[in-house]
């Protein structure tokens, strides 16, 4: 196998020792594997026992690039991150945007390894010349902006690229997250709380090296013409226009939008409220795009909120749901406000919004009061009591502890017909489509091996589409509130998922791209020369892998399933009747 494409490097940092080993990459790894997700859950499977505790010393993190990363193709900025979840007990990989991903392959690493435990604070400086280990007592405690613009700062490095935690991960909230880039997220699972564990605020890199392309002139011409085609394509038009705030635009016709914790079908009138149109109209800014990306999938935005000025990052659509339209806040500001709290502190937008939709239903049932909440009187659409509560499990605060458990640990504690409610799979609560919307969904959510999670099975893609996938042999067309094709379609798109996270590129950039066109970069990169059967192959072996380790964590056939909340049919809406 070539080198190319790869900077054939590991770096193995222990935090209990200071001490950096650089392994080489296995061939045979790379080769079964890619990069990415796939190599970074290989590394995991051999290494991370099951019987680790997620919060313990023998849980890694385990942050990997992959053989496009750091070249010309749109969003090859990116980085995956693997390790064992807090919130779920299971293996998690979760994928962030931003630069830090092609600044650490540039740095000349396509991984890094972390274990261990740091006796204090302690954050690394990772640069061609190697990798330090610094102090950061003075830093604990910061936000996750305050804490990048510190140490350019402190390090005279305007241009270094930083991954932090917040006070989340360090108060160990079990669905707390890394933030890069001033709110891009490495979100799900609870990365926050395993870094914040072993005492690590931040990893700084910043590198400068070429990656080596075994074609450079035909990888750059061929990249450059995917990046055209996400430019201009036909069907990202409203992507690239309003972003993904647009869902609330088009998909509250099929009830995918979820209302007051999954309970109510969604309407118009209300969603027009967060939608993608709105955000343009009363926050016009500028797209904020990715590393090369020619989608712009987000949103620079400039607004107040009860006389504090926003210019921030917009939120996503999953955000806007979860802290919006869930807990049943309609007030377009007031939601950017909470995302942003949430960036600040490193949380996880979708479990945070669930969790708190999943308390105001507690009150409303009467099984939690406000005296259970520090005085607090959550309730539906009571947004200052949202964004009070934030404050409070960010910091790790009163009932603010509790919250943090998410909504499984705080069903299993609370009793009574809570779980019925408590909408999540395997421990992580589920992303903000709703699967009586699209019975894809339904099985992608039931059966993905991190739990409640649309990226690694984003099966909405391919409903009502003829032929989804020709070169796998995923033919037909599957109307979104049929059974039938369903299971097939919830298998290619997981394996879809983990070919992308494998390269590492972002999910939307590759909706118009064919196994074909992988298959061609990849042998442009790297020399190998993969068939569209051969990633079929690869993504089903990662699967696979990923559902074994799972397996010796305890996961059964009985956990592919869904919440009661979601097999409960709506009254009103596009999907009345439908489960």
């Amino acid at each position: 196998m070539s080198c190319r494409g790869y900077m054939e490097k590991l770096a193995r940092i222990d935090l209990s020792t200071r001490s950096v080993e650089e392994e080489k990459v296995s061939e045979a790894y790379k080769a079964d594997f890619i990069g990415g997700s796939g190599l970074g859950l290989r590394i995991a499977y051999d290494e991370i026992g099951p019987t680790s505790a997620p919060l313990g010393r023998d849980n890694k993190l385990i942050f990997m690039t992959g053989p496009l990363t750091g070249t010309i193709l749109g969003t090859t900025g990116r980085f995956q991150v693997i390790f064992k979840s807090p919130l779920t007990g299971l293996m998690c990989d979760s994928s962030c945007s931003g630069l830090w991903g092609s600044s650490l392959k540039t740095a000349g690493y396509d991984g890094i390894i972390i274990q261990g435990v740091s006796e204090v604070p302690v954050y690394l400086y990772i640069t061609e010349e190697g990798i330090k280990f610094l102090d950061a007592k003075k830093h604990w405690g910061k936000d996750t902006e305050t804490i990048q613009e510190d140490l350019k700062k402190e390090l005279t490095d305007p241009k270094a690229q930083i991954v932090a935690i917040g006070p989340a991960g360090e108060k160990g909230v079990l669905y707390s997250s890394l933030i890069t880039a001033f709110g891009r997220a490495a979100a799900r699972g609870g990365a926050g709380a395993v870094m914040g564990s072993k005492n690590l605020k931040a990893i700084v890199v910043r590198g400068n090296r070429k990656v080596e392309l075994n074609n450079p002139e035909g990888y750059n011409s061929f990249a450059k013409e995917l990046n055209r085609r996400n430019s201009e394509g036909i069907g990202l038009e409203e992507f690239r226009k309003y972003g993904t705030p647009m869902v609330f635009d088009s998909n509250w016709v099929v009830s995918d939008i979820p209302f007051k914790n999954w309970a109510l079908g969604s309407t118009k009138n209300l969603c027009e409220n967060l939608g993608g149109k709105k955000v343009l109209e009363i926050m016009p800014k500028k797209p904020n795009t990715c590393y090369r990306c020619t989608v712009g999938c987000n949103r620079w935005i400039k607004t107040e909120y009860n006389g504090i000025p926003l210019d921030i990052r917009g939120p996503e659509y999953e955000s806007l749901a979860a802290l919006g339209s869930l807990c049943m806040i309609f007030n377009l500001p007031a939601v950017a406000y909470a995302n942003r709290l949430c960036d600040l502190y490193g949380m996880d937008t979708i479990s945070c919004g669930s969790t708190l939709a999943f308390t105001m239903e507690c009150m409303e049932k009467g099984l939690l009061k406000s005296s259970d909440l520090d005085g607090i009187n959550l309730t539906w659409g009571n947004e200052t009591a949202q964004i009070e509560m934030i404050h409070k499990i960010g910091k790790g605060e009163g009932s603010g502890t509790f919250l943090g458990l998410g909504t499984k640990r705080m069903a299993e504690k609370i009793g009574k017909d809570s779980m019925d409610f408590a909408v999540q799979v395997k421990g992580m609560e589920i992303p903000m489509h709703d699967p009586r919307g699209g019975f894809g969904w339904a099985t992608a959510y039931a059966t993905n091996p991190r739990g409640g999670c649309h990226l690694k099975g984003m099966t909405d893609w391919f409903e009502n589409v003829l032929d989804p996938i020709p070169e796998w042999g995923f033919l037909g067309q599957y109307e979104r509130m049929q059974d039938d094709g369903k299971p097939e379609m919830a298998f290619f798109a997981n394996t879809w998922s983990n070919i992308v996270n494998s390269l590492v590129v972002c999910y939307f950039a590759t909706f118009l791209f064919k196994p074909s066109d992988i298959c061609k970069l990849l042998f442009l990169a790297t020399n190998n020369d993969y068939s569209p059967k051969d990633l079929l192959k690869i993504g089903t072996r990662i699967n696979t892998l990923h559902r074994s380790y799972n397996y010796l964590c305890g996961s059964r056939r009985k956990d592919d399933s869904l919440p009661p909340r979601s097999l409960m049919p709506l009254k009103e809406g596009g999907a009345a009747g439908k489960v």
